[in-house]
């Protein structure tokens, strides 16, 4: 929930064309992932009205709560993985070949280049975290899939405990070793009092809360919605209202149209059938191999044409 209730005011042009700083509240809608104990998430990027902040298309947040994750083998295309935890540990298994626990404060960056499939998984017990997706621009959506885990990444910390965690990209003069294709942003916020972050003014931006509740420019920001705040920003004050942590993302803004159909990120409508038939005759994504159950199939297509769209609908 939020407060939040921004005032009318001019709109202004920002990089590339995207809004000046703005106060856009967006929120989400709850999926359940597996079964009956399966984890609910709240899908807060894509939405009806944004589809996209910087090359950041995909954004479900989940926890904290009992639950287990349990994803069989799935396939992506033309996009980047980025699983962020807060609390407990998930398994990763792809078609590459690797295998990786993630903990908390640790990044799994899937890139799945021209097709790549991967499963997830926890055992039953607390957990906490985001899973999201950076779109791949055209000259790059046909890489050789890889999958990176850092352990480790910069961390800016202040006396009262407040800390930034450079997730992906660049902030505050911290640069994350993921690769990256397009200027981005991705960071961890914890915050305990105030705390003023320089942003760059030709991305554009937005803000979601994990835990707490925490004031940005008047209002408060609590765990549920996405706030995007447009372009133009050269600044992102925070008050904590209690011990709060914040996801921020943000990149220049992304001018190619996309079609984005289940795990899919494509250019046409032709793209998405053909992802979707080499899946089904089992061609173009490997095997994976560990996970304790049958992959899942796609779903049907749409009875209507799949049309390329930008970042916002």
């Amino acid at each position: 929930m939020s407060n939040l209730e921004p005032e009318p005011r001019e709109a202004v042009c920002g990089a590339h064309g995207a809004p000046g700083p703005t106060f856009e509240l967006s929120t989400g809608r709850d999926v359940v992932l597996g079964g009956p104990r399966g984890l609910r998430v709240s899908r807060t990027l894509p939405t009806r009205g944004r589809r996209m902040v910087g090359a950041w298309c995909f954004l479900d947040a989940y926890g904290p709560e009992e639950a287990d994750m349990r994803v069989p083998p799935h396939p992506h295309t033309g996009l980047q993985t980025v699983s962020w935890l807060v609390e407990g540990e998930v398994l990763h298994r792809d078609s590459v070949g690797s295998e990786q626990l993630i903990k908390p404060g640790q990044l799994n960056l899937m890139t799945s280049g021209r097709g790549i499939s991967h499963s997830e998984e926890s055992a039953y017990g607390r957990i906490h975290g985001a899973q999201l997706w950076v779109a791949l621009p055209g000259t790059d959506r046909d890489v050789a899939p890889h999958f990176e885990h850092h352990a480790a990444l910069p961390i800016l910390t202040w006396p009262d405990g407040a800390e930034i965690t450079v997730i992906m990209g660049q902030l505050a003069g911290m640069t994350s070793p993921a690769t990256t294709y397009t200027p981005l942003v991705g960071a961890e916020i914890l915050v305990t009092s105030s705390l003023s972050i320089p942003l760059r003014a030709d991305f554009e931006h937005a803000v979601i809360t994990l835990s707490g509740a925490a004031e940005i420019e008047g209002g408060t920001l609590e765990p549920g919605p996405l706030l995007y705040l447009g372009a133009g920003r050269e600044e992102l004050s925070i008050r904590a209202l209690e011990p709060s942590r914040l996801l921020l993302l943000g990149g220049e803004p992304f001018e190619e149209e996309i079609v984005m159909w289940w795990n899919f990120v494509g250019r046409s409508h032709e793209d998405i059938v053909e992802f979707r038939e080499n899946w089904e005759a089992g061609r173009g994504f490997g095997e994976v191999t560990g996970f304790d159950g049958p992959r899942l199939r796609a779903p049907a297509l749409p009875g209507t044409t799949l049309r390329p769209r930008g970042r916002e609908r």
